[in-house]
């Protein structure tokens, strides 16, 4: 029975409340669904199943971000196409040609329904297609409708630098952190106030969550939304470990705990965990380990490692992840190396610096700055989001 709920959820998704709720407004009106296999309710019915239930023959089109519309692309870089459903609508990639909707895609939409769940970190490429979606709907007057989801990680939490003008990309369109604490309603609520001519723009808001409640307080189901995030845990670990996809040490990619696991055929587990050990990074326990991805970096090839273990929420997961780069510069200087371009239609600037944010970061760690004094820097810029985002704020 491991795993399995035996009541009903404490919280509704935005979708679960548009079918519940919000219907008549959408009646005889033609709209486009951004989605992706994720966007299911308690009982794991899909979006699209539900919306034609309810709005027979009003859904005439369906897109899709990075990964696909099933999820079925494993990694950056691998575009899905465009092409029908099953019962002959068309399915618009909106990462393959193009990542951003044509005004052709558009046209004949009287509003798009965005039901895409974020899982809080700023480089998650969702809401950089909720972005980018909008600005395309601000040409056409599409109204854009986000059913939103509650932040797997928590509303509360914020960690990292806010997004430097100089490394926006497909990773980071807008100044906010690593970590940022909204959900996807309240990010298309900062976009729209970004924008010099903002779509439409409604949110269904969910009903009964808190900020302080992570996924596991909900009681909804949890569908991988990509391929290496398989779990809510996997999720929490994700603001930090995701930066290890700039440099030459493997994520976890090609095992069965991505972002787990971090290491490569030349770390010292042990030696490294004890260097960690000496700074008492809170709410985690590093597992020396040693790991053989089946595809991807270091594919076939035994890795030396760590696996992380989150224990309580007080974990830090970009100060945890941060600190252990310090320590792999510290003892395996010669070995380590940064990913070289491109990342994510990048094709010049380093992916450290698009991931971080920030090109000093990487910098200062590679000097021999701490993980923690530089990320304690950051405090001020956090407390600006802090009050940038008041009004924003849908939930308590």
């Amino acid at each position: 029975m491991s795993g399995l709920t035996t009541s009903g959820p404490v919280v509704l998704s935005g979708l679960e409340v548009l079918i519940e709720e919000n219907l008549p407004a959408f009646r005889g009106r033609q709209i486009g669904l951004l989605a992706n296999q994720a966007s299911v309710d308690c009982r794991y019915r899909h979006a699209l199943y539900l919306l034609d239930q309810a709005l027979p023959g009003q859904v005439v089109s369906v897109f899709s971000p990075q990964h696909g519309w099933a999820g079925e692309k494993q990694d950056n870089m691998i575009e899905s196409q465009s092409g029908q459903t099953p019962d002959g609508r068309p399915l618009y990639s909106l990462y393959g040609e193009t990542r951003c909707p044509t005004p052709a895609m558009l046209a004949n939409l009287s509003a798009l329904l965005v039901d895409l769940p974020d899982v809080g970190t700023r480089v998650y490429t969702f809401a950089q297609t909720l972005s980018l979606t909008m600005e395309a709907a601000s040409e056409t007057g599409t109204e854009i409708v986000v059913l939103d989801r509650p932040n797997p990680i928590g509303g509360l939490e914020r960690e990292g630098n806010l997004l430097d003008p100089d490394c926006a990309s497909f990773v980071g369109l807008h100044p906010i952190p690593m970590r940022h604490g909204l959900t996807m309603g309240e990010l298309a609520l900062f976009i729209s106030s970004r924008l010099p001519s903002p779509p439409p723009l409604t949110i269904i808001a969910v009903r009964g969550w808190k900020r302080q409640m992570y996924f596991s307080d909900t009681n909804l189901p949890w569908v991988l939304p990509s391929p290496n995030l398989p779990t809510p845990e996997t999720a929490l670990l994700y603001p930090g470990q995701v930066i290890w996809e700039a440099t030459n040490l493997s994520e976890g990619r090609g095992t069965t705990k991505p972002f787990h696991l971090v290491g490569a055929p030349f770390i010292d587990p042990l030696a490294l965990v004890s260097e960690l050990e000496t700074l008492e990074l809170p709410g985690v326990i590093f597992r020396p380990t040693f790991f053989e991805p089946t595809f991807n970096k270091w594919a076939g090839k035994l890795c030396g490692g760590l696996e992380l273990h989150p224990i309580d929420r007080t974990f830090k997961p970009l100060l945890t992840s941060l600190s252990i780069l310090e320590k792999v510069l510290k003892l395996f200087p010669r070995d380590f190396r940064l990913k070289e371009p491109p990342y994510e239609y990048e094709w010049k600037r380093r992916p450290i610096d698009l991931i971080l944010g920030r090109r000093s970061v990487f910098d200062d760690l590679a000097r021999g700055r701490q993980a923690k004094e530089i990320t304690g820097q950051f405090t001020k810029e956090l407390a600006q989001f802090d009050k940038t985002c008041q009004n924003i704020l849908l939930y308590p």
